[in-house]
Parts: C-alpha cells; sequence; structure tokens
C-alpha cells in the first residue's frame, strides 16, 4: 500500500456519509466522468473521489449483510455454500 492510498484510506474513515448521500454523489462522479469535458487535473480529482464514495458504500453493503447474517445465521450458512 502506498502512502498515497494510506492517506485516503485515513481520510475515508474520518468520513461518515449515509449509504444515499454516498451512493446519489457517486452517480454524479461517475456523469462527470462520461461526459468528459474536464481538465485531466479535474478528471483524477472526480476518479480519486469515486473511489472514495464507492468505498463508504462497499462498507455499508458489507455492514448491512454482516447484520442480516447476524439476524439470520441459518440463511447465511445455506447461500454461503
Amino acid at each position: 500500500m502506498t502512502d498515497a492510498t494510506a492517506k485516503s484510506d485515513t481520510e475515508l474513515a474520518k468520513e461518515v456519509l449515509p449509504y444515499e448521500q454516498a451512493r446519489d454523489e457517486l452517480i454524479q462522479v461517475v456523469q462527470k466522468l462520461e461526459t468528459g469535458g474536464t481538465t485531466l487535473e479535474e478528471s483524477l480529482s472526480l476518479w480519486e473521489r469515486g473511489e472514495q464514495l464507492a468505498a463508504i458504500c462497499q462498507q455499508w453493503l458489507d455492514g448491512a449483510r454482516a447484520r442480516l447474517a447476524a439476524a439470520n445465521p441459518t440463511d447465511a450458512e445455506s447461500t454461503a455454500g
């Protein structure tokens, strides 16, 4: 892991966004990147922000999956195999 990645992870840990807000912002970032018309620097910043937002969404989804598995362990065992 590089210093830049570690820094992003640290920044990410400090940022708490609701899942829906992170998802909506991620959609906007992807649309801006797909549309183009930005400078290289702006595109890189958008890409980095998108990576952060995707990680936030993934953390929420992983947490939700863990809560569902804890609430119904029999379903978790049957889908794992």
